[in-house]
């Protein structure tokens, strides 16, 4: 399954609900301001990197750039454009997105 994420872990319990739901080898892709937490020194920077070991996350490129982010990734996070948001849409039988 892939989740999707996208607002910000200091606004909403958005990000907490879908780690604690997604199961082992599920995918999390943070867009728009969810990718914050994708960052070092982030609120949910810790919570991001425990999730890391068992889920595939993901953080959309051009909105890590659209908020200065690009170079403070978290290791383990894997940063896709356009193209590799459809893809893991495409890759994936079913999509949640979380709100």
């Amino acid at each position: 399954m892939l989740h999707i994420v996208n607002k910000s872990a200091t606004e909403r319990g958005s990000l907490e609900s879908c780690l604690a739901m997604a199961t082992q080898g599920s995918a999390v892709l943070l867009i728009e301001d969810a990718v914050y937490a994708a960052t070092k020194g982030s609120a949910a920077a810790a919570k991001i990197q425990a999730a890391a070991a068992g889920l595939k996350v993901y953080a959309l490129g051009p909105d890590l750039a659209a908020r200065g982010m690009a170079g403070r990734v978290l290791d383990g996070v894997n940063v896709v454009d356009f193209g590799g948001f459809v893809d893991l849409v495409a890759e994936h039988n079913t999509c949640q997105s979380w709100l």
